[in-house]
């Protein structure tokens, strides 16, 4: 249970091996809270009586021999009690009064500083192993489980942590010094945009791309990446056009709000199409994802509902694309011809072109009125689903039923809110959308 000689005296503070000690103190703590906080104290490590001066004998002053393993309720005062407890413990065999004095008021009197202590000794071993000379580390970084004590330890978090303490100003003076010592970098700008980018990366390994929707959050803090990504978006927007502008002969603008080059190569190394100009990030998405549906070997949907993937009804997309050919950019055309997607032709344009988006949203429409009626609102999840009759009327039949979602055409809707009719618009109004 206790260091030998060739152990580091370090590894007492934070290793599992001591946690069975750690838990026994406490519990004695819990009972006599007195003689475990004296233990803290460097100056009982001798088993002299509290307040007994250098040169007393310890027969005479009661000094506990090593091996004693117990003592009679004689009306030892508390300091005597406590070398007992030293005795028990074996503290009185030659041991570092530091090391031990610094274990009793970590793991048992402030347990919350080994959180501290491991956060100090992980991030220690990171720059080692890495070879920075400063704590840059990603937001999502998680130590190796074969790094001993401080394994699996949330080190970007923890970083991340101490940099909010200290903007905060409630994080100690000899914390502050003991992480400088390190190589902190206390920036909260450069904290918060290298945190977007772990978080980005963590997001593109698991989606395949990096077009996450505004109202996305990922990681385990729940990191809202949609809204950061949005942010970084509108920067390059600035920074093309501002960088035409200048190129155009314009001087005197200013470089506030744009995106660095160095940020925009991270950013295009984790996804070239991160950004699309021309077109919104919902259309690239959903043509990123139809990408990878057919180079995985599938087929292309027909029709709407046949094929949703991260959310999105690549069906209906599809179809849409067709339907709105003559629309697209030359780009956008040459992106969809290279993953099989086709103009519409005549009869199915004429099938399927305004007149059917005019039906489309009347349908949607009435599910809308229908929920409305009996809710007496249009706040709908974004999952709800309604089921509205169609046909049938006063002259009999009970019509038929469609299925409509109409809790993510109420959230589309409200995306494309600037391209609504006025009409449409006035339709959504009365029914108290909230835009």
């Amino acid at each position: 249970m206790f260091l030998g000689p060739d152990e580091d005296p370090n590894e007492l503070l934070t290793s599992d091996a001591y946690n069975t000690l750690a838990k026994i103190l406490g519990a004695l703590r819990a009972h006599d809270s007195e003689t475990i906080e004296r233990l803290a104290d460097p100056r009982v490590r001798s088993g002299r009586p509290w307040g007994a001066q250098e040169g007393e004998q310890g027969a005479e002053s009661g000094e506990l021999r090593d091996g004693a393993e117990e003592f009679e309720d004689d009306g030892l005062d508390a300091g005597m009690r406590v070398g007992t407890a030293a005795g028990v413990l074996r503290f009185s065999e030659e041991r570092d009064p530091a090391a031990l004095t610094q274990f009793v008021r970590l793991r048992v009197i402030d347990p919350e500083g080994t959180y501290w202590r491991r956060g100090i000794e992980a991030a220690t071993r990171w720059l080692r192993e890495t070879g920075n000379t400063e704590l840059r580390v990603p937001y999502v970084y998680i130590t190796p489980e074969d790094w001993g004590s401080v394994g699996s330890y949330p080190l970007g978090v923890f970083i991340a942590d101490q940099r909010r303490y200290y903007a905060a100003g409630t994080l100690e003076a000899g914390r502050v010094a003991e992480l400088e010592a390190l190589g902190m970098v206390w920036s909260a700008q450069a904290s918060a945009w290298e945190a977007g980018l772990a978080v980005a990366e963590s997001y593109a390994d698991t989606h395949g791309h990096f077009l996450p929707p505004t109202t996305a959050v990922w990681g385990g803090d729940g990191f809202p990446i949609g809204v950061w990504a949005k942010n970084q978006r509108a920067s390059a927007r600035k920074t093309r056009e501002n960088a035409a502008r200048r190129e155009a002969g314009e001087t005197g603008l200013s470089y506030a709000g744009e995106l660095s080059q160095e940020r925009m190569e991270a950013l295009d190394a984790i996804d070239p199409g991160w950004a699309p100009e021309g077109w919104d990030v919902a259309w690239q998405r959903c043509y990123r994802l139809t990408l990878a549906h057919t180079r995985a070997g599938g087929t292309l949907p027909g029709q709407a509902g046949e094929l949703i993937v991260q959310g999105e009804d690549l069906g209906a997309w599809i179809t849409t694309q067709r339907a709105g050919w003559e629309q697209l950019t030359p780009a956008q055309r040459f992106l969809l011809e290279s993953v099989g997607v086709e103009p519409a032709d005549a009869g199915e344009v004429a099938v399927s072109g305004r007149h059917s988006q005019d039906e489309r949203w009347a349908v949607n429409l009435a599910a809308a009125r229908q929920f409305h009626t009996r809710e007496g609102h249009l706040r709908v999840p974004r999952k709800h689903v309604e089921t509205i009759r169609q046909g049938g009327g006063d002259n009999g039949g009970d019509g038929q039923e469609t299925v409509v979602k109409l809790g993510a055409w109420i959230d589309n809707t409200r995306r494309r809110a600037d391209r609504l009719s006025p009409q449409r618009r006035a339709d959504l109004d009365e029914l108290g959308m909230r835009w």
